[in-house]
């Protein structure tokens, strides 16, 4: 049986699979697959590792939360503080769009 943290997390990556475009959909799908754990913890940790220098040409700060994600599907302790996290962000983004859309409305 899996934990509550881990069936949240993966109702947060279907929906997530359902807002990008196929061919990521379609990546994000074959790295969800219970085989491709020898895949997803080391991709998780470039990525992270590459969100970490982000002050860098090439990387940028997008690396840190799709590491952390991909991390989270293996290291149970990842789970529930990605989770929040997510939840927390997009309340925030949720909110933001709002105000940004009333600020534009009331002109």
């Amino acid at each position: 049986m899996t934990s509550k943290s881990a069936q949240r997390l993966n109702r947060l990556f279907d929906k997530l699979e359902r807002r990008i475009p196929t061919a990521a959909a379609d990546w994000l799908a074959r790295l969800r697959r219970p085989g491709a754990r020898w895949v997803r913890i080391p991709l998780g940790i470039l990525l992270v590792l590459g969100g970490i220098f982000s002050f860098l040409p090439v990387l940028g700060l997008w690396m840190l939360p799709l590491g952390l994600l991909l991390l989270a599907l293996d290291l149970i302790f990842l789970q529930s503080p990605v989770n929040s996290a997510i939840l927390r962000g997009g309340r925030w983004w949720t909110t933001w769009r709002r105000k940004r859309r009333d600020r534009k409305q009331n002109r």
